[in-house]
């Protein structure tokens, strides 16, 4: 027995029906499962990267840059109101459409031949989504790009805005990246199971079909950091990366940015501040958001846990480079302590051990090796 869905919803599940009908009467179920079949000796490529986060390199993590989001999948923002979501996505749209890293880490590999981008905002008014447009105007420094094309969807019932997403989706060339500002306003309650099931469902069946990245944004409970309702749990279960957008508790001015949840490996957390209008990165967020009952000094860990930190740095090899031995020590802080040791923290410590000679430094600028630790003797059982 088939659960009816709201009536709005009539016409379109009839027509998945029927398409589904005509597709079984065209094939058996034998022959579409065979279709669907998934060998070890098929040539599969890897999904293409749609963008991705720049960092330093790192040798024990195949030099790869966090993926963002790749062609075939959709991402989730999440983040409770006002938290600058949309923000957020101006930076994603900047970096997918610009030439240039965007906030210095963020930068777009869409192929050529899928360069173009559709934004769908279904909240704001035509003003303000035309601001959010101008701001990614001024982002890329590109008076009328191209291949963005913006979308305000307000004034529609929301199964006509699913139908003309659907509709812009399978009738818009070299298309490759595009987001939803507002998916829960595609169904008529975000607790429906039925409806969670079928948007999740489009959101895979138009990724795979078409090839392309859809990044939706959804707000979090008022009394938790959860995604709102069943369509909230539905997406996060299938979503590729999840992302969480909050303001910063000690600085309302600063939103930070971290992963949920990624099939890839997880981007850096970074801070962003809006100056002159435009979203700009937050160099030095962990000091400025700091309170003196709050405060973290890397120098009040012991002595004995720094040269830890350092024993398990080096264990992967007997050399570094400053940037290879930072993110090693940050590595080691997060497998000691379950927690992430910033890059200004993480450099900090760098020169309290050189200071204390417990890295060794033959030149300027030459590689790092590690010294040893003294004046402890009654530690030595725990290294």
């Amino acid at each position: 027995m088939i659960k009816k869905l709201n009536p709005e919803f009539d016409d379109l599940n009839s027509k998945v029906i029927l398409d589904h009908i005509k597709v079984l009467t065209k094939r058996s179920e034998a022959e579409i499962l065979e279709s669907l079949r998934i060998n070890p000796t098929d040539k599969i490529d890897r999904p293409k990267t749609a963008w991705l986060q720049k960092r330093d390199n790192n040798p024990y993590q195949l030099n790869e840059d966090p993926i963002l989001g790749t062609l075939g999948n959709f991402s989730l923002a999440i983040g409770k109101a006002k938290s600058r979501k949309s923000f957020f996505i101006n930076i994603a749209v900047s970096a997918v459409l610009g030439k240039d890293l965007i906030l210095n880490q963020f930068r777009g590999t869409l192929p050529p031949e899928q360069s173009t981008v559709l934004y769908f905002d279904t909240e704001q008014g035509k003003y303000h989504v035309q601001l959010a447009l101008k701001r990614i105007c001024d982002q890329i420094n590109v008076k009328e790009p191209e291949n963005l094309k913006v979308f305000g969807l307000r004034s529609l019932k929301p199964s006509d805005r699913l139908k003309i997403i659907e509709y812009a989706i399978y009738n818009t060339p070299n298309l490759g990246f595009v987001i939803i500002d507002g998916i829960k306003d595609l169904i008529n309650s975000i607790n429906d199971e039925a409806e969670a099931t079928l948007i999740s469902s489009k959101l895979l069946k138009w990724t795979e079909e078409k090839n392309i990245h859809i990044m939706t944004v959804l707000h979090q409970n008022k009394s938790d950091n959860n995604a709102r309702g069943h369509i909230g749990t539905e997406l996060i279960n299938k979503a590729e990366t999840v992302l969480s957008v909050t303001k910063n508790e000690q600085d309302k001015d600063i939103s930070v940015v971290e992963a949920q949840q990624c099939r890839n490996i997880e981007p850096e957390p970074f801070a962003f501040e809006i100056k002159n209008g435009l979203p700009v990165l937050v160099e030095d967020f962990e000091i400025r958001t700091e309170t003196k009952s709050s405060k973290y000094d890397i120098s009040d860990l012991e002595d004995y846990r720094k040269f830890k930190l350092l024993i398990e740095a080096f264990s992967k090899k007997d050399s570094f480079t400053y940037s290879e031995l930072r993110i090693q020590i940050q590595l080691a802080y997060k497998k000691e302590f379950n927690k992430k040791l910033g890059d200004n923290r993480a450099k900090e410590l760098i020169t309290i051990c050189k200071n204390n000679d417990w890295l060794i430094q033959e030149k300027p600028k030459g590689p790092y090796t590690i010294g040893k630790f003294q004046g402890l003797e009654d530690e030595e059982s725990i290294f």
